[in-house]
């Protein structure tokens, strides 16, 4: 597995409760590594990840608090983006259709705002894993039982650290290492670290390796070009007139 980029993300602690203190995603997205947390259940669509309420907002800064916000509610401090151990995850494991329904922006800004910055699912809806990736935020897919067993070994391990090659479609898991007197393992999760495949589309999977996700920084980039363009382009100099 190549070594960790300069875009590397460690959970790493929290300036607040559910909101990592990990920079946003920047330039080329090669490998990260963290802590995950599991989300399980098909068909989460964006109303649950960010409830309509909070579109109110006139900026994308403080939408953490709204990730899963009804969802943490009726759980009543049960939901994984609750659980004291879950704090500082920066890989997020979901399951099928994850991010369907409404178009939303707003869903992926708070994911990412909480800490989250990486993906892993059986499938993605369209717009949503869009949205992610004009964030540099990574949404790769897996077999369903490769996505239950990994859940099942974070909910058994949630201080594992994943290693998420992007360049390479491998994700590693680490068990960390035992307590002198550990606990049972939960039935049927085994201790032993896991190995997987993952898949991710060709032109998505370029643009992140590269840099190129980011269109901000593709336009600053090539500032010079830009204005030498505008510069012959007649009708923007006539309205510069």
């Amino acid at each position: 597995m190549s070594s960790l980029s300069s875009n590397e993300v460690s959970s790493n602690g929290v300036a607040s409760k559910g909101v990592a203190a990990a920079a946003f995603p920047a330039g080329p997205v090669r490998c990260l590594a963290g802590r995950a947390v599991a989300v399980v259940g098909n068909d989460i669509d964006t109303d649950r990840i960010i409830p309509a309420r909070f579109l109110k907002c006139v900026s994308f800064e403080g939408l953490a608090a709204g990730a899963f916000a009804d969802d943490r509610s009726e759980l009543a401090g049960a939901h994984p983006f609750d659980r004291p151990e879950h704090q500082g995850a920066t890989i997020l494991v979901v399951n099928d259709n994850f991010g369907c329904g409404s178009s939303r922006e707003h869903a992926p800004q708070a994911l990412m705002r909480w800490g989250i910055r990486a993906l892993i699912g059986e499938s993605f809806a369209e717009i949503f894993f869009g949205n992610c990736l004009a964030l540099g935020i990574p949404c790769l897919t897996a077999a369903p039982a490769a996505v239950a067993a990994l859940q099942r070994a974070i909910a058994a391990q949630p201080a594992a650290l994943l290693t998420l090659d992007v360049e390479a479609l491998r994700l590693q898991l680490d068990p960390p290492a035992p307590a002198p007197a550990p606990a049972p393992a939960a039935a049927g999760v085994a201790s032993a670290p896991l190995d997987l495949p993952l898949q991710l589309a060709a032109g998505p999977h370029r643009m992140l390796v590269s840099g190129q996700w980011d269109g901000t920084s593709q336009l600053v980039a090539h500032d010079l070009e830009l204005r030498a363009t505008a510069a012959r382009l007649p009708y923007l100099q006539a309205f510069l007139a």
